[in-house]
């Protein structure tokens, strides 16, 4: 038998063959970028992403927060000094972005040799901490405790103006808390601050304007169950005729903390005080005795 032919074997692939790629133009590998200079003096990178969770402002966020991680924190100079806590004027800006500017203001508290929270115990009343240990030394006012009590006051005025811009009370707004500092919205015009109350001269169509807005924002406060604990004519701002609560630390439940009712009554007592005497005459009492009824309404 003759053997059979030999069989040719054509092989197929999906595979198309290679080929060499097209050359790459100098241009194509050319990138834009802009170079940014390193933090100068009395600057530093954004602490925005930095921050814990919950350590920032509410929603729905004001357009001005800048939360991008290519903005530049500058130090432009000291707002206020107190014993507590000193207020600087911070501007957050990305560098070569003019739309993404702004102006804050930075409270600091003041590390524990350094500051002197003079009238903390009153505050302090119906507040806890998670852990039982630091609630007996805070009230033992023992050195930790100190420590421990120091570390509350930032946190606590955050909280407080989370709390009440949410509800609609006219405070700053708060941008975020990082350990001892707080940034929150600056009150003013360009980078001047707004007056406090205490400088304010007005006549009385306007003082009775200004009279109506605290009475509004406390009233809020009552029926959220809480006063502001040191509220006078030095802790509230006028903004081109609008007012603004500050200086929020010691924001006091008005049931919880037995010195409650005091506070609230000596809140009444301050506001009142200033308004009569600059021609606008108005009651404490009378006042005092509606915002008690709106704090127990609740219940």
């Amino acid at each position: 038998m003759l053997p059979e032919p030999a069989r040719s074997h054509v092989f197929t692939s999906a595979v198309p063959p290679a080929t060499s790629p097209p050359p790459v133009s100098p241009a194509a590998l050319s990138f834009d970028f802009q170079q940014v200079d390193e933090p100068g003096e009395g600057q530093r990178w954004s602490t925005w992403s930095s921050v814990i969770k919950g350590a920032r402002g509410p929603h729905p966020r004001p357009s001005w927060v800048i939360t991008s991680d290519a903005a530049m924190d500058t130090e432009l100079g000291v707002l206020k000094t107190g014993k507590e806590a000193d207020v600087f004027l911070i501007e957050r800006a990305v560098p070569g972005s003019d739309d993404q500017v702004s102006l804050l203001a930075a409270k600091r508290y003041r590390d524990r040799e350094h500051r002197t929270f003079h009238r903390d115990g009153g505050y302090l009343e119906g507040r806890t901490v998670r852990r039982s240990r630091d609630q007996r030394a805070m009230q033992a006012r023992s050195r930790y405790g100190v420590q421990v009590l120091a570390g509350q006051w930032a946190l606590a005025e955050f909280q407080a103006l989370c709390q009440l811009w949410t509800l609609g009370v006219p405070v700053p707004y708060p941008v975020q808390v990082d350990g001892t500092e707080i940034l929150m919205e600056f009150i003013g015009t360009g980078r001047v601050a707004a007056p406090r109350l205490a400088q304010v001269r007005a006549g009385r169509a306007e003082l009775a304007d200004l009279f109506a807005q605290i009475a509004d924002a406390m009233r809020a406060l009552a029926a959220n169950g809480q006063a502001h604990g040191d509220l006078s004519a030095y802790n509230l701002l006028v903004d081109n005729g609008r007012v603004v609560l500050i200086d929020l630390p010691q924001v006091v439940d008005v049931v919880s903390n037995p010195n409650g009712m005091q506070y609230l009554q000596r809140d009444c007592r301050n506001v009142c005080t200033w308004f009569t005497s600059h021609g606008y005459s108005c009651d404490p009492e009378e006042m005092f005795g509606e915002l008690v009824g709106l704090a127990f309404a609740q219940f």
